[in-house]
């Protein structure tokens, strides 16, 4: 399959497009809104000449915040303007960008679909002097209206498990002209790398730079917070643990591990953050259903002596809520969904379990693995147990969080790697 039958394709399958976007709105209303700016249509006000950062959702836009702060720093003349393909995603973007401070710096709208002439539109209105797509969202058409227009583009924080090298691969008459159009490919890791010109990017514009995940920047005000805040529940001596970015299937097996921790720390409190919005009231059912004393962070419930789970169901706080516990799993691994970002609590120094579907964070994983920092389990049963005797060793959980530390620190580098490729760029 060529772009051109691609983009035929694309255009044939519009009306599921529709449908698909009217059955998310059921759950999720906000895709029900801006359906225009899906197809460069009624776009809001924005400014042009500058820098274009697609991000496709929540996770990505994270990752790219501080690369998108260092730009605004280096090119002070330049506005960037941050894309996405989920409402998730632009609450994310508008609360790491509020408008009042990044007013005329920072511009945002939903990416076009990849249609020729929407790709087109939305570039020729915004006429960027440089594209940068975080991690592996490739765009045939964006990515060839581009290159018409001169545009150079860069794939940043690339990274390439093998399953998704497969499933490229199986579209070679698409995917390699696309790789090949691109100007600079950032990756992760040479493995990723290699994939990357086996598919048919360029050898000498590929360049392995790291993960800039690595260079997360935790501000020291938040444990300080974490820590008033348990003290406040009167939780400073309760053990308290995380599960993080959940997904369908995992919350089941990480309550019945709850359960069993309750029977030998009858104390013990659960965060349980679902990684979707849309999911908040199915969990919330869900711990009622396993009668669990369950206190939802959206209503800032007190966290009583009572309270068994408290449900993340809030936007932008992860962070805040992986300092509040002891210990932390990482969601989105008990389930084959490739897992999700294992540095943001180790960076915070909290001892780190997963699930063992971590395809999306290969590299990463193996690193914290073999360093010590990171333990695997299978089952509700393994997850209980590693998380009892971490709590009971308290020696063992100190290990894990400075080995998890140190991983860090020894990977850092990859942002200014990144950003001193994107300078030449824009030269």
């Amino acid at each position: 399959m060529n772009r051109h039958l691609y983009s035929l394709l694309f255009h044939l399958g519009l009306p599921l497009v529709g449908v698909r976007l009217f059955l998310r709105s059921r759950k999720a209303p906000a895709y029900a809104q801006r359906i225009g700016e899906r197809f460069a249509l009624g776009l809001p006000a924005l400014q042009p000449g500058g820098i274009w950062v697609h991000a496709v959702s929540v996770g990505e836009s994270i990752a790219a915040a501080p690369m998108i702060r260092a730009l605004l720093e280096r090119h002070p003349q330049l506005p960037i303007t941050i894309t996405c393909m989920t409402p998730t995603g632009s609450e994310r973007i508008h609360a790491l960008f509020p408008a009042e401070q990044y007013a005329g710096r920072i511009q945002h709208c939903y990416l076009p679909y990849d249609l020729p002439w929407a790709a087109g539109r939305f570039l020729d209105r915004l006429k960027p002097r440089l594209a940068v797509i975080m991690e592996t969202e490739l765009w045939p058409n964006h990515i060839h209206q581009c290159v018409r227009r001169g545009i150079p583009v860069a794939l940043a924080n690339a990274r390439l498990s093998e399953r998704s090298a497969r499933g490229y691969a199986r579209f070679a008459r698409l995917t390699r002209p696309m790789l090949a159009e691109m100007s600079w490919l950032a990756v992760q890791t040479e493995a990723e790398a290699e994939r990357f010109r086996q598919l048919g990017a360029q050898p000498q514009r590929v360049t392995v730079t790291g993960s800039i995940k690595f260079d997360l920047h935790i501000d020291a005000e938040l444990p300080v917070r974490a820590a008033a805040l348990r003290q406040q529940w009167g939780a400073a001596q309760r053990p308290v643990w995380i599960a993080a970015s959940t997904h369908a299937g995992e919350d089941e097996i990480i309550l019945a591990a709850h359960r069993q921790l309750l029977e030998r720390h009858p104390d013990a409190l659960l965060i349980l953050v679902p990684r979707h919005p849309e999911r908040f009231a199915a969990v919330f059912e869900l711990c009622q259903q396993r009668a669990f004393v369950t206190r939802r962070r959206s209503t800032a419930e007190t966290v009583d002596a009572q309270a068994q789970v408290l449900l993340g169901d809030t936007m932008g706080e992860l962070l805040f809520l992986y300092a509040l516990a002891d210990l932390a799993f990482v969601g989105g691994s008990l389930v084959a969904n490739g897992g999700h970002n294992l540095l943001e609590p180790a960076a915070l120094g909290k001892p780190v379990l997963s699930g063992p579907h971590l395809f999306n964070f290969l590299e990463i994983a193996a690193q914290l693995r073999d360093a010590g920092a990171l333990q695997e389990v299978a089952d509700a049963d393994g997850l209980a147990q590693a998380l009892q005797r971490l709590w009971e060793v308290p020696e063992a959980a100190q290990a894990m969080s400075q080995a998890g530390l140190a991983v860090l620190q020894a990977n850092q580098g990859a942002l200014q790697r990144l950003l001193d490729g994107l300078d030449n760029l824009l030269r």
